[in-house]
C-alpha cells in the first residue's frame, strides 16, 4: 500500500514513537511524507519514505494532489486540534479529498492503530 505520514509539530514526537512500535508494518509498504514529518522518522527509523514539502509550504496539498490522483491508500495524519495552524485551509481540502475518493485516513493515534491492525492480517 501507498501510506501517506504527516503531523502537526506537537504530535510530531508521537508519530515517530508510533511508527518506530509499528515498524515492521511500515517497512512492507511505499511511504510518503510532508517534509519534516518525514524527515524525522527517517532520522529515527532509517524508513525510505518519499519526502515532499513541509505541510506549511505545500505538502499537504501535494499529498492530496496524489489523493485526488489515486496515487495513495491511506493517510495517517496526526493533527493537533487545539493549536491554529497557519496552513488549516490546506489540511480541510485533504480531508475533503480525502473523503470524496474514500481513502481510509486516521486522525489519532487511535484510529492509527486499527488501520495497522488491518494490515496485520
Amino acid at each position: 500500500m501507498k501510506i501517506a505520514l504527516i503531523a502537526h509539530d506537537k504530535k510530531k514526537p508521537e508519530m515517530i514513537s508510533f511508527v518506530k512500535e509499528h515498524l515492521n508494518i511500515f517497512k512492507t509498504h511505499e511511504l510518503y511524507a510532508t517534509g519534516t514529518t518525514g524527515a524525522l522518522l527517517v532520522e529515527h527509523t532509517g524508513l525510505n519514505i518519499h519526502l515532499k514539502k513541509s505541510g506549511p509550504l505545500g505538502g499537504d496539498q501535494e499529498i492530496g494532489s496524489m489523493v485526488a490522483n489515486q496515487l495513495i491508500d491511506m493517510i495517517i495524519f496526526f493533527r493537533d486540534p487545539l493549536t491554529a495552524q497557519p496552513h488549516e485551509p490546506d489540511v480541510s481540502a485533504l480531508l475533503r479529498l480525502s473523503d470524496h475518493y474514500e481513502i481510509p485516513l486516521a486522525t489519532n493515534i487511535s484510529t492509527a492503530k486499527l488501520f495497522i491492525a488491518a494490515l496485520e492480517i
